[in-house]
């Protein structure tokens, strides 16, 4: 497959097809009034010309074209018909009579190919193969119009995806898969903010972007005075035939390179077939731990074939910094194994991107399966540092609803302790409990239990054992499920309680309290 630069512009202009008698138009001599085609000529740069080319069935089955271009004023511009499309470009198959400038016009009876084989109007209506309008007859490399026919002519199907910016945040575009009569593709890629003076090579890849993976295809470099590329696709760089239909099925994505030279730079780049992004996408929140400056969100879009790209994206990451991620099983207020690893989050935009269909043990994991999975995300300080955390957050069924009761915590042994217990409902119906004080001191840890009954009918059993309170923070988490003894216990069900919250002192003194409130029914 030739990879030569495609000269004409505007392939989404692409075709005009008429197959009917028209007593209106005058036809040129020896050309019988039957079926015809026409076909667009684009012109090939700005001072060029387009039009038409219509190829007329004369009365004897041969054919006769006729050319029409607007933008010419005078002077004679050759022109030809070459083999193959005009992306791949080939050599000339027939001679056509010259576009006279004055009129724009040239017509052409055909009956055989220049090597003397015969050639019909049918067969011309199947031929591999364009016409080129030259500049002249001694500047055949300068074009004024362009056009591909027969085979290589465009259908209406066609495929658009977006190229996002890379190295250059100023560098962005599409890139468009056009389905050829004979099957094939035209690829146009098209780039805005490209330098006048670059030349970037261009490939498709297997896999996802966030994946990363082989060239598949070789496509033709864009050029940096345009940002165009037009690239002919009827089999990948091993051989293997490969339709339109193909491509948008394909597991695949577009890189654009700096240049020749700098390949690891990339100015642009995109999922396409079954990578592209649906538009359906979640969002869930990621909360700040250990440096209160971190947080952040992670999205988790669905893909065509029903895999997911996840997103991290945090602010307040350090320039310097490379945070590895997981998907945990479990809320994070329990802990878990890490269940999905997570490509790390570069501290310099604070961005990570995931390919995922399956976890570490390669259990099937859709996009839909994500949105109910058990399981919080985990961003850490650095490898060396797993044990800190700059930011963690829920997903899943374990998403918090926005539904949440809190109640007062009042001080007792120690006037400066106090705080709040917030009940907060997930998307599960389980039960985040929160209890955050006032006034503890760094190192002591505080053991907090729901215990049975109200305040002032103390002592009552315990019902539910909570999180210690971490004395460095004041805080403690728990997810709530069911109750010690064993009993369900939903949101709805601990909001209706008949209980109250003690935190002790400690585990040595339990009977020292620290803060003490009534929750759920007890509360006035």
């Amino acid at each position: 497959m030739k990879r030569i630069m495609y000269l004409f512009v505007a392939a989404t202009a692409f075709f005009i097809t008429s197959c009917s008698d028209d007593d209106s138009t005058e036809q040129p001599p020896g050309v019988f009034d039957g079926e015809s085609k026409t076909y667009q000529l684009q012109s090939s740069s700005e001072a060029g010309a387009s039009g038409t080319a219509t190829v007329v069935e004369n009365e004897d089955g041969t054919a006769t074209v006729n050319i029409k271009l607007s933008g010419t004023s005078s002077g004679s511009f050759p022109a030809h018909i070459h083999a193959n499309s005009a992306a791949e470009t080939g050599d000339i198959l027939i001679d056509l009579n010259a576009v006279d400038g004055a009129t724009g016009e040239s017509t052409t009876i055909i009956t055989a190919r220049n090597d003397g084989s015969a050639i019909t109007f049918e067969q011309l209506l199947e031929l591999d193969a364009y016409i080129n309008v030259h500049q002249s007859a001694s500047d055949l490399g300068t074009l004024v119009a362009q056009g591909d026919i027969g085979i290589n002519e465009l259908t209406a199907d066609s495929r658009e995806y977006e190229l996002g910016s890379a190295a250059d945040a100023g560098i962005s575009g599409t890139a468009t898969i056009y389905k050829r009569v004979s099957g094939a593709s035209l690829l146009e890629i098209d780039l805005e903010g490209t330098p006048e003076d670059g030349e970037h090579p261009a490939h498709i890849h297997l896999n996802s972007a966030a994946e990363g993976g082989d060239i598949a295809i070789s496509l033709n470099a864009v050029a940096g005075a345009s940002g165009k590329s037009w690239t002919h696709i009827e089999e990948d760089d091993a051989g293997t035939a490969i339709t339109y239909e193909g491509l948008l099925e394909l597991d695949g994505y577009i890189n654009v390179h700096k240049s020749a030279t700098e390949l690891d730079v990339l100015v642009a780049q995109g999922d396409i077939g079954i990578n592209v992004l649906t538009g359906e996408s979640k969002e869930f929140a990621l909360h700040s731990v250990l440096v209160p400056t971190i947080s952040g969100t992670a999205t988790i879009h669905k893909r065509l074939s029903g895999a997911s790209l996840l997103e991290l994206e945090l602010e307040g990451t350090p320039a310097d910094g490379e945070h590895p991620a997981h998907i945990h099983a479990n809320t994070a207020a329990e802990g878990g194994d890490i269940a999905i690893s997570l490509n790390a989050v570069a501290g310099a935009n604070g961005k990570s991107w995931t390919h995922i269909e399956a976890d570490d043990a390669g259990t099937a994991v859709s996009y839909e399966d994500l949105l109910e999975f058990d399981g919080y995300i985990n961003v850490h300080k650095s490898v060396a540092e797993l044990d800190l955390l700059v930011a963690q957050g829920d997903i899943g069924q374990n998403e918090l609803t926005g539904n949440e009761v809190s109640y007062d915590l009042a001080a007792v042994s120690n006037a400066a302790i106090f705080g709040t217990a917030t009940f907060s409902e997930r998307v599960n119906k389980e039960t985040l409990v929160t209890l955050e004080l006032v006034g503890t001191t760094a190192g002591a840890i505080h053991p907090a239990h729901i215990h049975t009954g109200a305040v002032a009918d103390a002592p009552g059993a315990v019902i539910v054992t909570l999180g210690n309170v971490i004395g460095d923070n004041g805080i403690s988490v728990t997810n709530v499920t069911q109750a010690n003894a064993g009993g369900a216990l939903d949101y709805d069900a601990l909001l209706a309680i008949d209980g109250y919250i003690n935190v002790h002192l400690s585990a040595e003194d339990l009977d020292t309290l620290v803060a003490q409130g009534n929750v759920g029914a007890n509360v006035n």
